[in-house]
């Protein structure tokens, strides 16, 4: 039976045990880890995505997307916390819920990985050209900055800087942990510069109506926010270097995300009471859909005079404010902390292949190792070129809606594994245990779900499309190739976040689980 096939949980974690970490971070620790991982991408491309589907109403948005996931971070911390491997979602689903489900958790990630690292190139982009004509008088043709769903040809910029992570990650570059605080410290610093600025001048009548396209336009809104929030899980994979887990991991995930959605709400307030956030209609007031050619025309007439037309909203909102010089340092901190977050969930891609291959579920090949650099080079240049191409041809908005469809459905998977691991192994040890499993496992999934279906059609199609080539390849190559199938059950160092011996380990960076969005 192809659910029969469970990769042994004990020996998943025979290697995981051979690590031994210290217990060291306590709840102030696990919540700062969770603000610095959350807050990025997100809030700094997606608001303008956000005004044209919920008008001032994303603010209702923030909080529905982050109370999903709250429920579903806290499920996830127990299988971090009983399984603290490499692999996040698709390791989990193998030990509870058999290879076909793992397989397909696994496939759904990699369109939350290499599709999201798309998404941040593109609005790294859009960052990136304002900046180049605030600071030097300098504009590109739209046919060279966007792709053809958005008013253009094609998107060099979004192309070329995922073609130089790409290179970045075949050579081996490490990002070290203090590299990677500055960057943090830079984007609250700048969201804080915004807020401060922005908050005072708020004129209250920019918030009416509330909700133009009604509670529908929130919930979609609601589900393309989610991207703003990926990145929370990389708490629940600390669970096992925390101190008193039971206590201090409820505090650090819901403490993180309750901290990241006010600031977003601030952010968001600050953007809808200075400049407005009402939707851009078309000429027959139909509603314009984010990322397509009828949006960019209407835009185009009116100048592009209004937050949801902007590909850099925040850095625009200053400058319509009368603070250009930190609409500036605000575009400039985009820019040089985004490639990170690139970088971050590329590797992930990377990472989460890698595990699949050693499984014999994908072809060796793509854990093959640079002879120089030693890297997975083969499927880190496959990545990247897959990247590249979505950063080209595709609008922020769709790229990240896609992203958000793969993550869902792999947390809804974790939600539903460990509510059967509570009934297929109830004796075994639980660092973290979750809170009111039956209540906040089904709530999860519910919301999940919810968040899924309020994504746009055409997102949702793909979704399953993919998921039926998915099924395709695993019935054709996967299912034959399988360790677990063929009865080869031995525990890989690419279990415990390195390769196997004698290969030298991976660059450093967080666990898939834990990239930053």
């Amino acid at each position: 039976m192809i659910f029969g096939r469970i990769k042994p949980l004990d020996a998943i974690l025979a290697t995981a045990e051979k690590k031994s970490l210290h217990r060291s971070l306590g709840a102030f620790q696990l919540t700062m880890l969770g603000i610095g991982a959350v807050i990025g991408t997100g809030i700094f491309v997606l608001t303008a995505e956000a005004a044209q589907k919920a008008g001032p109403g994303m603010m209702l948005s923030f909080v529905i997307a982050g109370f999903v996931c709250a429920v579903a971070a806290l499920c996830y911390a127990e299988m971090a916390a009983m399984v603290p491997v490499s692999g996040s979602a698709y390791t989990y689903s193998y030990a509870v819920m058999g290879e076909l489900v793992a397989w397909m958790v696994g496939w759904a990630l990699i369109l939350e990985y290499a599709i999201a690292a798309g998404a941040v190139s593109v609005g790294w982009s859009g960052y990136f050209i304002g900046w180049l004509n605030t600071s030097f008088n300098i504009s590109i043709p739209l046919a060279l900055v966007r792709g053809p769903f958005d008013g253009g040809m094609i998107n060099l910029p979004a192309m070329l800087i995922a073609a130089v992570v790409t290179a970045l990650l075949v050579k081996g570059t490490k990002e070290s942990a203090t590299v990677n605080a500055v960057l943090v410290a830079i984007k609250i610093l700048a969201l804080s510069m915004f807020v401060i600025l922005t908050i005072p001048v708020i004129r209250t009548g920019q918030f009416t109506p509330f909700a133009p396209l009604g509670f529908a336009g929130i919930s979609g809104a609601a589900a393309s926010i989610f991207f703003a929030y990926v990145g929370f899980d990389a708490v629940s994979t600390a669970a096992e270097e925390t101190k008193n887990p039971q206590r201090n991991m409820p505090i650090g995930l819901i403490g993180s995300l309750a901290i990241c959605t006010i600031f977003y709400m601030l952010v968001a307030a600050g953007v809808i009471g200075t400049v407005g956030a009402q939707p851009v209609f078309g000429p027959g007031h139909e509603v314009l859909s984010p990322g397509t050619p009828a949006l960019s025309q209407a835009c185009a007439a009116i100048q592009e005079n209004a937050v949801v037309c902007s590909k850099e909203a925040l850095a625009w909102t200053l400058k319509q404010v009368g603070w250009p010089f930190v609409g500036w340092l605000v575009g400039a901190a985009a820019i040089i902390a985004l490639p990170s977050v690139i970088l971050m969930m590329m590797f992930g891609q990377t990472r989460v292949f890698f595990v699949m291959s050693r499984d014999g579920l994908l072809p060796e090949l793509f854990s093959k190792i640079h002879p120089t650099f030693r890297t997975p080079y083969v499927i880190t240049l496959l990545t990247g070129l897959f990247v590249t191409l979505f950063a080209a041809f595709f609008p922020v908005g769709l790229l990240a809606d896609v992203s958000n469809s793969g993550t869902l459905f792999a947390f809804a998977a974790v939600s539903i594994a460990v509510m059967v691991l509570r009934r297929t192994d109830p004796g075994r040890a639980r660092p973290f245990r979750t809170p009111a499993i039956m209540l906040i496992a089904p709530i999860s999934i519910i919301g999940c779900v919810y968040l899924f279906f309020s994504l746009s059609g055409p997102t949702i199609m793909l979704f399953f499309g993919w998921a039926v080539v998915g099924l395709i390849v695993y019935f054709t190559y996967s299912y034959r190739r399988s360790h677990v199938g063929r009865g080869i059950v031995e525990v890989h160092e690419a279990d415990a976040d390195v390769p196997p011996q004698p290969v030298p380990p991976l660059p450093d960076a967080p666990t898939p689980g834990g990239q930053q969005a």
